[in-house]
C-alpha cells in the first residue's frame, strides 16, 4: 500500500514538473495505444491530464498515460506526417 501511495505521488511530481516546463511532449495512451503530440500538459483532479493534440487540434483528457519529452524536430516531423491515402481501385 505503501509503495503504491509513494508510486502516485512521484507520478503527480513528474506530471507537475513536465506542466511546469515548455517543451515538446508525446503522450501516449496505455489503454487505446493512440498517441498525442502537445506543447502544454494540464494536470486536472484525481491525477488525470488535459492537453490539446496539436495532430488533430482536439481537447483530450486521460486519466492514465505515458508523458515523454522529445525533441522539437521530432514534435514538427510527427505533425507533418500524414496517414498513407486509402486504395483506389486501378481503371483499366
Amino acid at each position: 500500500m505503501r509503495h503504491k501511495v509513494l508510486a502516485i505521488l512521484l507520478a503527480i511530481f513528474f506530471l507537475v514538473g513536465i506542466a511546469g516546463c515548455g517543451g515538446y511532449y508525446m503522450v501516449k495512451d496505455p489503454a487505446s495505444g493512440n498517441v498525442y503530440y502537445t506543447t502544454k500538459i494540464k494536470d486536472e483532479k484525481g491525477g488525470a491530464i488535459k492537453f490539446t493534440d496539436e495532430k488533430n487540434k482536439t481537447n483530450v483528457t486521460l486519466q492514465n498515460s505515458e508523458v515523454k519529452p522529445i525533441p522539437k524536430k521530432e514534435f514538427k516531423s510527427a505533425l507533418e506526417a500524414k496517414e498513407a491515402p486509402e486504395s483506389k481501385p486501378v481503371k483499366e
